[in-house]
């Protein structure tokens, strides 16, 4: 599995009856409730869209695999509360006196198109607004208030909202919230947990249908944003794209790349995968189709039901097959069988069949039956395609090999290893992770991730491995480190 995370293009909290603008800030404080003069009667929204450039991208290209080898890929919208750090502040008020809200729901919906023309997006600006009030009249050379658009009332100088606030909470007019398209809900039990709001089917549509669309809002339920008579306002936060800290807001999107080739483990009675890597001048290329696959024994016969298998794209230029278990009878192995790999068409062009050979091993070769316990293994590493503490520009894609081999040994290499990879940066004594625990790919000659650095916030970060050996689970803390640093 990998990971690529699509940050916000514009951000903005919108107020209800007013023409505040606050796209600058760098946190949206949703809100509801009557706190008096200081705080009236009344919610906020936010609304973002989202850069989906680079997604699209590996989509396209094939980076992500096409959804016959990628059932799994989701996609989900992380925002990290401002209150997440701290349970002491949990019942407490906000720096603008607001009580922080407790106990409720948000949803995440889509900015419909104009209800007159429904193919026709509610384009809005971001606003160069700081403040959710005007202090101009106590320090009259604050020029952080703004109410240029977009607010509650207008998207830019010269259109506005079909509905003022984008819908209307009483289900009137033309843009009723029942009509609302509703992405995902998500329930807030102490008000400090963090967003992850479930986009994979709005996200999955955009990609593989061209679904167009104005960009998203984070609102509260409107039986929260109608309520009377409370006693106070309530309020919780999240930091938007404007954060000085790490903790940008993104979409995370997690799709299966994962390689995990049997070429050299090939074992009788278990599932084992084969993979074709397509080249062309040193660089990954996709077929125009997908190839097929033929398994043939050691006399050169094709093997019954093994016959014109279908391939699948498992990344860019990677074609993958899975072979179903050979029952362990039948064979005298070892023995070397043969697979070919045919239709091979590249930019129009017919390229000739490609014969592979592997060897069929028993299944004892994997399988350790014995009167005693196995001890763990303790490994070592070595790394290619990044060095220690280099620092690496944030348009790079580095493919990292990773030398597992047996600890205090320099030519022990282990063939056949559950290795994983984890990405985080460190604030203080806290890590802050960028990508959970991975599985390091497997091709027939070495282990590899790829590591791009087009999706993540310059910073200095590292990596952990993990491999599971004998029931154990043994971690190497941080193996490598290294700095990403913009280009400019």
């Amino acid at each position: 599995m990998s990971i690529n995370n699509s940050y916000f293009s514009k951000n903005n909290t919108i107020i209800s009856n007013s023409f505040t603008n606050t796209g600058q800030n760098p946190v949206t404080e949703l809100f509801y409730g009557n706190g008096g003069i200081a705080n009236p009667i009344g919610f906020s929204r936010f609304i973002f869209d989202l850069d989906l450039n680079l997604l699209r991208e590996k989509y396209t290209g094939g980076t992500i695999a096409e959804i016959t080898c990628n059932n799994g890929m989701t996609h989900t919208l992380r925002m990290t509360n401002t209150s997440f750090f701290d349970r002491d502040l949990l019942n407490t008020s906000t720096s603008s006196g607001r009580l922080r809200a407790t106990s409720f729901d948000l949803i995440l919906f889509r900015i419909p198109n104009l209800e007159v023309d429904p193919y026709t997006k509610q384009y809005w600006d971001e606003g160069v607004g700081y403040d959710f009030a005007d202090l101009a009249t106590q320090i009259p050379t604050d020029k952080n208030y703004s109410d240029r658009p977009s607010n509650w009332s207008a998207t830019t100088t010269i259109q506005n909202w079909g509905q003022p606030g984008i819908y209307n909470n009483n289900n009137l007019g033309l843009y009723p919230f029942s009509a609302l398209t509703i992405v995902a809900t998500q329930h807030f039990e102490f008000g400090d947990e963090n967003v992850e709001f479930d986009m994979t089917s709005e996200i999955n549509n955009i990609l593989q249908f061209g679904l167009d669309v104005s960009g998203w809002g984070i609102a509260y339920l409107p039986q929260v944003e109608n309520l009377m008579g409370t006693t106070g306002t309530y309020e919780v936060g999240f930091f938007t794209r404007h954060t000085q800290t790490f903790y940008e807001p993104f979409l995370e999107t997690n799709y299966n790349d994962l390689i995990e080739d049997d070429r050299n483990t090939f074992s009788l009675g278990k599932i084992n995968k084969l993979y074709l890597y397509i080249y062309e001048d040193g660089d990954f290329q996709n077929l125009d189709n997908n190839p097929s696959v033929t398994i043939s024994d050691q006399n050169g016969d094709p093997i019954p039901g093994l016959t014109g298998l279908t391939s699948c794209r498992r990344t860019k230029g990677v074609y993958e097959i899975t072979i179903p278990a050979f029952p362990p009878g039948g064979y005298h192995t070892p023995c070397m069988f043969t697979d070919t790999w045919s239709g091979i068409v590249l930019n129009g062009f017919t390229l000739p069949n490609v014969e592979n050979e592997f060897v069929i091993y028993p299944l004892k070769k994997s399988i350790q039956i014995g009167i005693t316990s196995q001890e763990p293994s303790i490994y070592g590493f070595d790394f290619y395609g990044v060095k220690q503490d280099e620092k690496i520009l944030n348009t790079d894609v580095r493919k990292i090999g990773v030398v597992i081999k047996k600890a205090y040994t320099s030519n022990q290499l282990q063939p056949n290893v559950d290795a994983f990879y984890r990405v985080y940066v460190r604030e203080g004594q806290t890590e802050v992770q960028v990508q959970d625990w991975t599985k390091i790919n497997r091709s027939s000659n070495e282990y590899y991730f790829i590591f791009d650095t087009r999706d993540k916030i310059p910073n200095e970060y590292y990596i952990d491995l993990k491999v599971v050996s004998s029931g154990e689970i043994n971690t190497y803390k941080r193996q490598i480190k290294f700095q990403i640093v913009n280009k400019k």
